[in-house]
């Protein structure tokens, strides 16, 4: 029986609906949703702080059970979750694979978190015990982004709920099923109390009630720098954590000593997965000089080669631009790029959707889509000359996310990677990884540092309580 009936998919009361849920690929309508209000938002925020009380005071091995299921349920229902992924989100069939692969691994760490030690006993001046301890911070809002949907709510959804809170999730409208209903689907046949996950997939109006609402003391943000900034100053106004996951522009750096037959396949994986709609993306490769010819040209060739289609129903290595917004912005800033004397070595053309990857050479300080986040399939390349130009190059950007650096000598990459500033560090290897059990995170315009994975999640939906507990009342002078 399929989690999913596009009769019955959203287990609340919200508006009509009203929302078509469009393929990117071909345009078919594939459903339709409510798009929730900022009354929805104050409603749900009621019921779930309601909730929360109880399923926070549930042995952790209940709370564990409830997410070991839906790790096993992601698994059991791959098929079906698959095709949302794919035809909504405009996913090739292996990235869909990832994500639920992810999904399921969020959900077994997340078990584990459960029944972690949730804090330390204190020494204390006074006759008594003194210790801190973890507790739920109440109820989590969690803003998720459209490109890897599934993913980027299941990180903040699942460790939320395993720690004893109550979340609310707002998914982009566009992937609303894939990354917001199917986990409501796979939860609620998990044995997840009614109450304690509400998805309500809206506009900047529902996200700005989420933020403001009193009972939401945690938000977790996925999202471009912008609107990540007006998160997290709304919810300093209102005196409340933000955790911020935000846009970069990442930097593979390719030493004179990289072997080039290995590297290219890793350099295009790393510009043109999902088509570039990744905040991991690498969109600059820096390349030394004496390799600078070679690279560009293997990479357009690399990029000629690939395939770009309907993910659905042809085998392809790039889908759909999720939307026409979307591939303006990315054509916008290829055409602005050459105009400023960039040359377009492969790509640079588009049908529909459809982007083909692209590969920029002749790049500078003045090429838009080398200074700025393109959010697509465009790999500019750049030479250097010595390590210190590369270093001082990679660090120029205001992002701070992911740096992949390619070298014979692994001793040498680590030492380039202390003198660049990001969150996340790979040595023989594009800028594109997840892991479950790892931290993420990126600086400066990337985000507020590590927030998602491992102990990293202990901090960012919990509270520290200092408590103490003394055998008699204790005495003052007055």
């Amino acid at each position: 029986m399929p989690l999913l009936d596009t009769r019955t998919w959203q287990p609340y009361a919200l508006a009509e609906p009203g929302y078509t849920v469009t393929e990117p690929a071909t345009g078919q309508a594939l459903g339709t949703l409510a798009l929730a209000t900022p009354e929805d938002v104050g409603a749900a925020a009621g019921r779930a702080a309601a909730a929360q009380r109880e399923w926070a005071r549930a042995p952790h091995f209940a709370r564990a059970a409830v997410l070991r299921k839906a790790g096993d349920l992601f698994t059991a229902h791959a098929a079906e979750l698959r095709e949302w992924i794919v035809r909504e989100s405009g996913s090739v069939p292996g990235k869909a694979d990832f994500e639920l692969h992810v999904a399921a691994q969020e959900c077994y760490e997340a078990a584990a978190l459960a029944s972690r030690p949730a804090g330390q006993v204190l020494p204390s001046e006074a006759p008594r015990l003194s210790y801190t301890r973890r507790v739920p911070a109440g109820v989590v809002g969690v803003i998720s982004p459209f490109n890897a949907p599934l993913i980027l709510s299941i990180r903040s959804v699942a460790p939320a709920l395993a720690l004893g809170n109550a979340v609310l999730l707002k998914p982009d409208p566009r992937t609303a099923v894939c990354g917001g209903l199917s986990l409501a689907a796979v939860l609620a046949a998990a044995g997840l109390p009614q109450d304690l996950l509400h998805v309500l997939p809206g506009g900047p109006d529902a996200g700005q009630a989420l933020v403001s609402d009193p009972r939401v003391p945690v938000i977790s943000f996925t999202g471009s720098t912008a609107a990540g900034r007006a998160v997290g100053e709304a919810a300093g106004r209102h005196l409340k954590r933000a955790h911020l996951e935000l846009g970069g522009n990442s930097a593979m750096i390719v030493l004179e000593d990289a072997d080039l037959d290995a590297v290219i396949s890793t350099a295009a994986w790393g510009s043109f997965f999902h088509q570039g709609q990744i905040c991991m993306t690498t969109g600059r490769h820096l390349v030394h000089a004496s390799l600078y010819d070679e690279y560009v040209e293997r990479l357009a060739a690399k990029a000629d080669s690939l395939a770009v289609g309907d993910p659905y129903r042809d085998h392809v290595h790039l889908g759909p631009i999720i939307d026409s917004d979307q591939l303006a912005k990315i054509s916008g800033l290829v055409e602005s790029s050459r105009a400023a004397g960039a040359k377009i070595a492969a790509g640079g053309t588009h049908d529909g959707l459809f982007y083909r990857p692209t590969v920029l050479a002749h790049v500078d300080d003045h090429t838009p889509a080398y200074t700025e986040e393109v959010f697509g399939p465009v790999a500019p390349v750049r030479p250097f000359t010595t390590t210190d130009e590369a270093a001082t190059l990679a660090a120029q950007s205001p992002y701070g996310l992911s740096l992949g650096i390619v070298t014979r000598d692994p001793a040498r990459g680590l030492d380039l990677a202390d003198r660049i500033p990001t969150g996340i560090v790979h040595i023989n290897d594009q800028t594109v990884n997840d892991e479950a059990v790892a931290p993420f995170g990126g600086v400066a315009a990337s985000g507020t540092g590590a927030r998602f994975g491992g102990e990293a999640n202990l901090e960012a939906f919990t509270e520290l309580r200092w408590t103490t507990v003394r055998g008699d009342v204790a005495p003052y002078p007055f």
